[in-house]
């Protein structure tokens, strides 16, 4: 059934027609009444922000442009980027770049799609997966660490250049709320106007880098060192029918979901009532991040934003990050901040709710170190009171899945809102380039502000100080010990 439901809301325009004669008309026309502002909505729950992506999608006239650090060939996959190849197939110019490390996509599928004339793909800091061997991935990891260690970790969705999302999801079950076992708490943004042309510059300029290889140079080679693969003009449109077969598949909708296809109307009008408008900066690292070659630090642009507001926050600051493994100068900007007066809280998850034990490992070394300098740290309980909410109305699982915190927002006196992709842990800082929105507009603040101190409540978080590890059996305590043991926090 959560199928069907992925289905109708990726081919859900037929449902818009009747709003408007012209979709994106309405979009120009608010861009027009606010000259040199953005509009910016907070998209909090995996359905709000699938329905956006389904009908952006369907709605684009000239371009899309999408970058993303994880792309799975799970149901989100596979329906994301047939709505892609929709697109493309009535005029749209499609342009993907997607990190080389956990790409999941078979390599006839992935070089098909490349080959329509009306989609490129390029793949970023291609050393581990496109067109490259196992043992080849090996000698790179020998040949260059720090160069197979940085990756893109942007993720951005851009359409026509004037309306764009970007924010902690990936294009995978887990980030949409809808996987049945483990899904994630997450977050983005949806912005309209001068962000989002932006955002396309600086597409523009990870698409020129050299870093960004074009899908069809990594599969077109002899020898040991690099794949070949080929695909005729029969396979290519074979792929494309399996594509809209899978698509187009005939299934019953249950009542629910009829429910939802009717309401998505109803939630575009609210999205446009409660738009706001202002001063918005996007913060983005550059191809590559910064110019370190046999070291691991060096910092970015994004690292260095973020600290900007740390560094002048007055009153108080509230962050959601999935790790908090903190740098040396992390933990003086944050020590600072306390003697000042600054009442920092920070949710992050717990052990029994993370996905990531290496980077729990980093968090778990300093965690009295943070509490001793005055931070308030929550952690995410796996079965959060408001997981209900959180999760698909339309069809829930008789069982609900482990919930964990991948939401990345900072909200600083109240004032000023940051929702992207940025961990609070070395890797963004020094390592994988980092992109997100640093929104200028107090009523915003306080709205995810409020969303965010929700999550903190005792019924979805416990208090770090109270030792939450001890809701996790011993086995998995020994696991994170052990990886505590080894040098990993440049990495984590």
């Amino acid at each position: 059934m959560i199928r069907r439901f992925f289905l109708v809301l990726l081919l859900c325009g037929g449902a818009w027609q009747g709003t408007a004669a012209s979709p994106m008309a309405f979009i120009d026309s608010q861009i027009a009444a606010h000259p040199g502002a953005t509009g910016a909505y907070v998209l909090d729950t995996g359905e709000e922000a699938l329905r956006a992506r389904a009908w952006l999608a369907d709605h684009a006239q000239h371009t899309i442009e999408v970058q993303y650090f994880i792309w799975s060939s799970d149901n989100i996959g596979i329906l994301a980027t047939e709505a892609l190849l929709r697109a493309a197939e009535r005029g749209v110019k499609v342009r993907v770049i997607v990190d080389d490390l956990l790409i999941d996509a078979p390599d006839k599928t992935l070089l098909a799609l490349a080959k329509h004339p009306g989609v490129d793909i390029r793949i970023y800091n291609p050393r581990h997966r496109v067109g490259t061997p196992f043992y080849k991935r090996a000698l790179n990891v020998v040949a260059d660490f720090r160069g197979v260690n940085q990756r893109m970790h942007d993720k951005t969705f851009i359409v026509d250049g004037k309306v764009a999302i970007t924010g902690g999801r990936n294009m995978a079950d887990e980030y949409f709320d809808y996987d049945h076992e483990y899904t994630f708490r997450d977050r983005d943004a949806l912005l309209v106007g001068e962000a989002a042309q932006a955002m396309r510059a600086n597409f523009d300029a990870f698409w020129a880098s050299k870093l960004a290889v074009p899908v069809e140079s990594l599969y077109d080679g002899w020898g040991l060192m690099q794949k070949n693969v080929k695909v005729g003009a029969d396979e290519v449109q074979q792929v494309y029918r399996e594509l809209h077969a899978y698509a187009d598949r005939p299934e019953n909708l249950a009542p629910e979901v009829r429910a939802a296809i009717a309401a998505t109307p109803a939630a575009f009008d609210r999205l446009a009532r409660e738009m706001a408008w202002g001063r918005v900066d996007f913060i983005h690292d550059e191809p590559g991040k910064n110019g370190r070659r046999w070291t691991l630090g060096g910092g970015g642009k994004s690292s260095a934003a973020l600290a900007q507001l740390v560094a002048g926050a007055r009153e108080s600051i509230v962050i959601q990050s999935p790790y908090l493994v903190m740098s040396d100068k992390a933990k003086a900007l944050f020590k600072a901040a306390v003697a000042r007066g600054v009442k920092v809280r920070i949710l992050t998850n717990s052990l029994a709710s993370t996905d990531n034990l290496q980077a729990f490992s980093g968090y778990r070394s300093q965690r009295s170190q943070l509490l001793k300098m005055g931070l308030d740290i929550r952690e995410y309980k796996p079965d959060p009171a408001n997981r209900n909410t959180l999760f698909s109305r339309a069809n829930p699982p008789a069982v609900p899945p482990v919930f964990a915190l991948h939401a990345k927002s900072m909200v600083v006196d109240g004032r000023i809102a940051y929702i992207g992709t940025f961990n609070f842990d070395p890797r963004s800082e020094n390592l994988n380039t980092e992109v997100g929105a640093i929104i200028h507009h107090p009523g915003l603040a306080q709205r995810l502000q409020a969303i965010m101190e929700a999550d903190m409540r005792p019924e979805n978080s416990w208090s770090a100080a109270d030792k939450p590890d001890q809701y996790v059996p011993l086995t998995k305590r020994g696991h994170v010990r052990l990886w505590q043991l080894l040098p990993l926090k440049p990495l984590l």
